[in-house]
């Protein structure tokens, strides 16, 4: 699949507001499908997280994002058309929160064979100061692609770039870690893969 013209300017474009610097450790970029996961702590984390990937993995790569921040306008025209993302709904129409595993075979069906994904299982925005307990969709996600590969990421500062409520980025360096790959465990539990899957990101914080 060939990416959008504009794919490659948004992403120079996105490193450079986000002054990211970016490192693998104990890992290094490999195009083989996975799904990248992360902390979330503005709205700008999966456009410079997608930005800071390799041309030819950011070309396959399909973030997960919320359809009601991303479903008109100019910011829906950017997430479908460039960044071809998946968009979820948050809430279920008259109910408080949405069963996560209605949206799984939405991302799997995304997917296909060769297609990633970038997926934020904190569910919503925090503080940027802590790691909050994963939402239960990384596990269906990984019951029902039992070998998928799962790589860890930490973004550090973009809370303070794109604070919450605010519309215009503030100039500053962040960084963003990618660490090794994990699983899902053979008769792992939720919770015992969830707390593992967070503690794989929360290492990278200082790294």
């Amino acid at each position: 699949m060939s990416a959008h013209p504009l794919a490659g300017v948004i992403a120079g474009l996105a490193r450079i507001v986000s002054g990211v610097q970016v490192q693998w450790a104990d890992s290094e970029p490999d195009p083989q499908q996975a799904v990248y996961f992360a902390n979330h702590s503005s709205h700008l984390d999966f456009v410079v997280l997608w930005s800071s990937l390799p041309a030819e993995i950011r070309k396959l790569a399909r973030p997960v994002a919320a359809k009601d921040y991303w479903s008109s306008g100019v910011r829906r025209a950017l997430a479908v058309n460039v960044f071809r993302a998946v968009l979820v709904a948050r809430h279920a129409a008259g109910e408080a929160a949405a069963d996560p595993r209605l949206a799984i075979d939405h991302m799997v069906e995304a997917m296909g064979e060769e297609h990633s994904l970038i997926l934020f299982p904190e569910g919503t925005r925090g503080s940027g100061e802590q790691v909050a307990p994963f939402k239960s969709g990384l596990y269906y996600l990984c019951q029902k692609r039992p070998v998928l590969r799962l790589v860890p990421a930490y973004l550090n500062n973009l809370n303070r770039i794109l604070p919450k409520g605010e519309f215009l980025p503030v100039p500053f360096i962040s960084k963003l870690t990618f660490g090794p790959a994990i699983t899902l465990g053979a008769n792992e539990s939720k919770p015992e893969f969830l707390e593992r899957a967070r503690a794989a990101v929360c290492r990278l914080k200082d790294l």
